[in-house]
């Protein structure tokens, strides 16, 4: 079984809204959307499935078009789907999409610097840690840290990634 990811679509919200909005899952997010501003900006987000089932998603912008840069900036499996590893075979189909089918140069993500098990994904997903904006962003009354990763197109299909 493999993930295949898809464009969502308006029918997809109700979904996002359920990962997005997870006890476990919003500790780790800047924050959870409504459900106006999935459906406002549903082309943002790509739905994962497994055997036509839908098992997660992740939200990408592209970020510098010129240079061929997209950022990754939410990435969550369902809390009835997890312990399966399905958030690296989601983050490997995410690479692949990006930087090989669409072509893209370099793929970013920030990663929360409390959030050891995001961290220890991004590294076994083949990304590479380039730094720290330190206390970037403010998360429940505190100044958190970003740690910085990204994939490049030739480090696709790589031991890396």
């Amino acid at each position: 079984m493999s993930v295949e990811l898809r464009r969502a679509s308006r029918s997809d919200a109700e979904f996002l809204l359920e990962i997005l909005s997870a006890d476990d899952t919003r500790e780790f997010l800047s924050g959870t959307p409504s459900i106006d501003d999935i459906r406002a900006d549903i082309s943002s987000w790509l739905v994962a499935e497994e055997d036509g089932r839908r098992v997660g998603c992740v939200q990408y912008a592209v970020v510098n078009e010129r240079n061929r840069i997209v950022e990754g900036r939410k990435l969550a499996v369902h809390p009835d789907d997890r312990g399966r590893r399905l958030g690296d075979d989601l983050a490997r189909a995410f690479q692949r999409l990006v930087l090989g089918e669409l072509g893209f140069h370099r793929l970013e993500i920030q990663v929360y610097g409390f959030n050891e098990r995001a961290l220890a994904h991004a590294e076994r997903v083949g990304y590479v840690r380039e730094g720290v904006k330190r206390q970037a962003y403010e998360k429940s009354g505190e100044w958190q840290d970003a740690v910085l990763f990204s994939m490049l197109q030739e480090e696709l299909g790589s031991d890396r990634g």
